[in-house]
């Protein structure tokens, strides 16, 4: 099974990242699995066998989703995907699998059903986005070269959480990812502080796997682990940890640029 789906970036978004477009693809595979289960089941973040990352999308632009269902069942839903914008690849997903869950224990069921008609209809309205909050990360850990370790604090409230979800909050893996990377470019450019520009860039993720749920108000340590680096390609490894239970894994590539 096939299904192709627009988002409109708003421009008056803010933050925005590479991680959000991997969400939304997945978004666009989740609709398809609660459609078919008659909203009876809802994927969750599962596991992610390999992200490609691409060219850049930044609000205002408008990307082209694809996924394509391999498997859908009571279990779980298996699918690849991608995201593109003005033919350039933005980013794309594969091997990626979604473990089901009772919906009524996260969504009204009849509520996600009259989104699913308004998707397939005129659309989301392009105002119902408010601004990203992301969780507050501070750096507790650095052997440079070698490892770097954080905490970031998950917000007890945010407007995220009304879809994620209304019956049982739960923080993005896409966000939680995100922080994780964005430790590793600082690891990849010797730096404690925020790694905006530079030349390092993400180029793949693998082994991506969601082992816990991450709750509001928790305090999660993530580390990015350097494991090898040639001809300007970083190899680490992330993890994330809540109170000494991992609830996140992934192999990350850094380009540096070198």
């Amino acid at each position: 099974m096939n299904a192709s789906g627009v988002l409109a970036i708003p421009p008056e978004l803010g933050y925005w990242s590479p991680c959000l477009v991997a969400e939304a693809v997945g978004q666009l595979a989740a609709w398809s699995a609660m459609a078919k289960a008659n909203f009876q089941l809802r994927p969750l973040a599962g596991i992610a066998g390999e992200v490609r990352m691409g060219s850049d999308a930044d609000p205002g632009a408008e990307l082209d989703l694809r996924i394509v269902i391999e498997h859908s069942d009571e279990d779980a839903v298996a699918y690849s995907g991608s995201a593109s914008a003005d033919g350039r690849s933005v980013l794309e997903l594969d091997r990626c699998v979604g473990p089901m869950f009772p919906m009524e224990d996260y969504d009204a069921p009849d509520a996600m059903k009259k989104r699913f008609d308004t998707l397939c209809g005129p659309g989301a309205p392009a105002d119902r986005f408010e601004p990203l909050r992301r969780a507050d990360m501070r750096v507790i850990d650095h052997d440079p070269g070698r490892r770097l370790r954080a905490s970031i604090v998950v917000p007890e409230a945010a407007a995220f959480f009304a879809d994620h979800f209304p019956r049982r909050p739960v923080y993005p893996a896409t966000l939680l990812l995100d922080h994780q990377l964005e430790l590793a470019r600082r690891l990849a450019l010797g730096v404690t502080a925020p790694a905006e520009g530079g030349r390092s860039a993400v180029g793949r993720v693998t082994n991506a796997k969601m082992r816990a749920f991450v709750l509001p108000g928790q305090v999660v340590e993530i580390e990015a682990e350097l494991k090898s680096s040639e001809q300007g390609l970083a190899r680490m490894v992330l993890t994330a940890s809540e109170s000494g239970k991992r609830v996140s894994t992934a192999r990350a590539e850094i380009s540096t640029g070198e």
